[in-house]
């Protein structure tokens, strides 16, 4: 999953592809280089991000989402708003990326009303507070009890099993420590039935590991792509795709293992 942020406040990018050409322009390299679908984001959920009002977060994604779906390239849409869920399933979005798991109002019953696929991530609190201090009894088990018990309203709601996947949300209110518990762990989010994402992309965790900067995290960002996949992840949402791709073909080779499609 390649990630295309047209937003001015994202953490890694912001600002870079505020541009709908830019942005177009980016998403086809992403796809030339092995990006399997592209995750459109119109909000920045980074740590102390404000929330954007639902008509602005429109006019960022629709345009780019029209634009690929007529390109027939796979789009996800990182979304919490059901109104926009509505909005980009109608313009071609294939996948609804929910950072708070279908939790507004509304947002089960329109990802439900249609065909489309939908990933149900765990944040603990709110994009602008998350990271202030938090705390688990069990980190592994609260996530994974959260998740399923998501995905097992989703179903009630009239959402298909095979259309859900779950995301642990790594850097979305856990520390260092807590986000390396779950990596070391994805095995057992795996084992709940349903396709993990694992989206750790030039996050904190990899900045504190590495001491290296936001624009320097490509390659502790490849090798926690390859221990998520390891451990168990379908899906890895990146921004260095070409390098992540190729990374991962060199390990599966020496794994006797294919690259999916």
């Amino acid at each position: 999953m390649g990630i295309l942020n047209v937003t001015p406040d994202s953490f890694a990018d912001g600002g870079r592809d505020f541009d709908v050409e830019r942005a177009l322009d980016h998403a086809r390299r992403m796809v030339a280089d092995g990006a399997d679908l592209i995750d459109v984001g119109g909000e920045s959920t980074r740590p102390g991000a404000s929330l954007v009002p639902e008509r602005a977060e429109l006019r960022r994604v629709l345009p780019l989402v029209e634009a690929l779906a007529a390109q027939n390239i796979l789009v996800s849409v990182d979304t919490s708003k059901p109104a926009v869920m509505r909005a980009v399933l109608a313009a071609g979005a294939g996948l609804i990326n929910d950072v708070r798991a279908l939790q507004a109002r509304g947002a089960l019953e329109a990802v439900a009303g249609s065909g489309c696929g939908v990933c149900l991530m765990h944040m603990q609190g709110k994009p602008r507070t998350m990271q202030a201090n938090p705390r688990y009894d069990d980190v592994v088990r609260e996530v994974r009890d959260f998740l399923v018990a998501r995905a097992l309203i989703a179903e009630g709601a009239g959402i298909a099993r095979e259309r859900i996947a779950i995301d642990p949300g790594f850097g979305f209110g856990k520390t260092m420590a807590h986000n390396l518990a779950l990596l070391r762990s994805l095995r057992a989010l795996a084992g709940a039935g349903y396709p993990v994402l694992a989206g750790l992309s030039r996050k904190a965790t990899i900045g504190q590991i590495t001491g290296r900067d936001v624009g320097e995290r490509m390659a502790g960002s490849v090798a926690a792509a390859l221990a998520a996949v390891a451990r168990g992840a379908a899906i890895v949402r990146v921004h260095d795709v070409r390098e992540t791709v190729d990374a991962l073909a060199v390990w599966l080779a020496v794994e006797a293992r294919e690259l999916p499609g």
